[in-house]
């Protein structure tokens, strides 16, 4: 492919990124630590710029890409890495980054009605789903936060560790997250073990706990605001890597003192990526209207590719 016809990404990408250059190369090795040590071991003198740390945090980049750019001058690995960029690294999920990146606040922020307008275009377009900060003329105190961990939640009453899971893989991943105490502000997701279906497991697995006591208007119509939330489907989005869950608000929480504005499932946390030790970080999470129940719970694939030129 020729320079001019990529010249139009590589040159907005270029610009946009070495702008932010000093502040991405502190924030990309704290918060891709992983991405940095596979790098470190497949290629030991692989020099990565800013625009190369971009692909390859987002796009799967395999050893012969690699090998290919480790004796090259760095101009020459600058215009390789554009090449790719037009020809194929531009996935839904990059672009996904990308777009959210132009929208989000530096730091952790209620987000503005604009801010969210245009957030839940861009949800509504890569994921083909009609997503949005406000539904129903209802909406949470805040839909950009910080995530935390949870613990699993009782399905039904007598529901235990021993009893929750269905595969030995998945308590050999889960396990250790242990059992809340009490039930969900939603009560039990099933009445008995037998009356239990696959939606109330879906249910818990997939959940997230959100302030809901802190939503506009709920201590004015709590019982109208207590039915809307229960089990309303969410779209919960780690805009750092892209990855992206269908959940449901399954419990109320945290308290406003802890710092965090929102919760999350073992399978949540896990799936996006949000395990790193202290199981905290930011997160979108926006509403899905679905009133015919036709969108599954679980992790979900940006499908939206950049329009090339």
């Amino acid at each position: 492919m020729s320079q001019a016809a990529y010249k139009p990404h590589y040159e907005h990408l270029k610009n946009k990124w070495l702008d932010q250059q000093k502040e991405l190369q502190k924030g990309l090795v704290e918060k891709h630590k992983d991405a940095f040590d596979w790098i470190k071991n497949t290629a030991k003198h692989f020099a990565v710029g800013s625009l190369g740390s971009l692909v390859l945090l987002t796009h799967p980049v395999t050893t012969s890409v690699i090998s290919q750019q480790l004796h090259s001058p760095m101009q020459k690995k600058q215009v390789a890495f554009a090449d790719t960029l037009s020809q194929d690294a531009f996935t839904p999920k990059t672009k996904l980054i990308l777009s959210l990146s132009d929208v989000l606040p530096e730091d952790v922020r209620e987000l503005t009605i604009e801010q969210e307008e245009k957030i839940g275009g861009i949800l509504s377009q890569q994921f083909g789903m009609n997503i949005s900060a406000e539904l129903d003329g209802k909406k949470l105190n805040r839909s950009y936060g910080i995530i935390g961990a949870e613990q699993h939640l009782m399905r039904y009453p007598g529901d235990t560790m021993a009893s929750h899971f269905q595969t030995a893989e998945e308590a050999n991943t889960f396990y250790s997250s242990g059992m809340a105490p009490g039930r969900g502000a939603w009560g039990y997701f099933a009445q008995s073990a037998g009356a239990m279906t696959q939606q109330d497991i879906d249910r818990e697995k997939y959940y997230i706990a959100v302030q809901t006591f802190l939503a506009p208007g709920f201590q004015e119509n709590v019982r109208e605001h207590y039915a809307f939330y229960k089990y309303r489907k969410m779209l919960v989005v780690n805009p750092e890597n892209g990855k992206a869950v269908v959940a449901v608000i399954g419990d109320a929480g945290p308290a406003a003192w802890t710092g965090k504005h929102l919760g999350g499932s073992p399978e949540v946390m896990i799936h996006l990526e949000r395990k790193d030790g202290r199981a905290r970080g930011s997160v979108l999470y926006f509403f899905i209207d679905d009133p015919d129940d036709t969108i599954p719970l679980g992790p979900v694939e940006p499908k939206t590719l950049y329009a090339k030129t």
